[in-house]
């Protein structure tokens, strides 16, 4: 009897391969900001500044040597956009879920608000406006049972 669905084992290794080049690629971009953000980092960047301003009068200051240090730091910048981008955007998606999983488990907070992403701006501004007006109503409400407990009380007389 014939498979019924002949791609899907073409496709099966290549969902696999594309997880797999997804997988990897984010481990490399979190190593990579990591190392980049470390005062390592900065430090091999420092000096490697210092080394090709050092070796300007050697090379007589050309274009060529000027070309080195542009090129250079176009390719590093160009490649770190993608790395900065990619871990940006996995912090994010990381911070979302964990304010998803508190909204969902506190009783008083609005399920709606986690799915906020699928709200239109007028949508999003309104409801920002709305959870600002509660959080001063709360505040005040807070400001006054403080004040409230902390008031002298009057003393009867005998």
């Amino acid at each position: 009897m014939p498979d019924p669905s002949p791609g899907t084992a073409h496709h099966s290794s290549s969902a696999r391969l594309l997880q797999s080049i997804h997988d990897r690629f984010r481990l490399f971009a979190h190593h990579a900001s990591v190392a980049a953000g470390s005062p390592w980092a900065f430090t091999i960047g420092v000096a490697l500044i210092v080394a090709w301003a050092a070796t300007g009068r050697w090379f007589g200051y050309s274009e060529q040597w000027q070309l080195v240090v542009n090129t250079g730091t176009t390719i590093i910048t160009f490649l770190m956009v993608f790395i900065i981008q990619n871990t940006q955007t996995r912090d994010s998606r990381e911070l979302h879920v964990k304010l998803d999983e508190l909204l969902r488990a506190v009783a008083q907070a609005r399920n709606r608000v986690i799915l906020s992403e699928e709200l239109t701006d007028e949508e999003l501004e309104r409801l920002q406006a709305e959870l600002r007006s509660t959080a001063l109503l709360d505040r005040r409400r807070q400001r006054r049972a403080r004040e409230s407990v902390s008031a002298p009380k009057d003393k009867e007389e005998p």
